[in-house]
């Protein structure tokens, strides 16, 4: 079963290289109440084996995936949108609002995760001086992960995922990276760019139904 696979990649998620001075991992997928809200979310939308597309990220979030262990998915949302019950504190991530009022615009939960899987170039997080830091953001870190990214993309494409279209969250450098690796290892045959929806909530807000109805272009197209 896919949420098997699933589950398994995420709960056995380590990092095979020494961090930087200053940074530190953010995995939660050994907290107790993040195994049981994965197996529930999982278990629910992943127990078919449809040929999902993947959409990527750039990691995990401090108040979303870094929180639930659900990519783009904050407490709020796992709650009121995907009917999972949670004691995680209910604050919100302006990534996880977005994408599921896109969600939404899909025609919901059930409709959308048939056929799309969420992950990130790196499935875990890192944070530096108490605030998120993007895997691209540290020349060091930059410089030792590709090895752990490779080894997660296989892990996850060889579970059947559709591997013609990829669409990368972020057009500016997430998708560079991600560009440069699938020109190395021809993961996808094409790559389509999002727009990252922490840029959307934050510069864009008030076109925020444009670029929903972007996503949905391009996620059906």
């Amino acid at each position: 079963m896919l949420a098997d696979q699933i589950l398994r990649f995420l709960f056995q998620l380590q990092l095979p290289f020494a961090l930087p001075d200053g940074i530190s991992v953010l995995d939660v997928h050994k907290d107790t109440a993040v195994q049981a809200a994965c197996t529930a979310f999982y278990k629910k939308y992943y127990s078919q084996k449809n040929k999902r597309k993947i959409l990527l990220g750039i990691n995990p979030g401090r108040f979303g995936g870094g929180v639930t262990g659900i990519p783009f998915t904050d407490p709020i949302r796992l709650e009121s949108a995907c009917s999972i019950h949670n004691d995680f504190a209910k604050k919100q991530e302006l990534s996880s609002v977005f994408m599921y009022e896109m969600i939404e615009a899909y025609g919901g939960p059930a409709a959308f995760y048939k056929d799309h899987y969420f992950s990130s170039v790196s499935p875990l997080g890192f944070v530096e001086k108490e605030k998120n830091l993007n895997y691209y953001d540290s020349k060091a870190l930059l410089q030792t992960i590709q090895p752990f990214v490779v080894d997660c993309l296989r892990q996850q494409l060889s579970w059947g995922l559709d591997t013609h279209t990829c669409f990368c969250i972020g057009e500016g450098e997430n998708y560079k990276y991600l560009k440069a690796l699938n020109q190395e290892y021809q993961f996808f045959h094409e790559m389509v760019t999002l727009p990252h929806p922490r840029f959307v909530m934050q510069y864009k807000l008030k076109r925020k139904r444009e670029y929903v109805d972007l996503y949905i272009e391009r996620l059906k197209g």
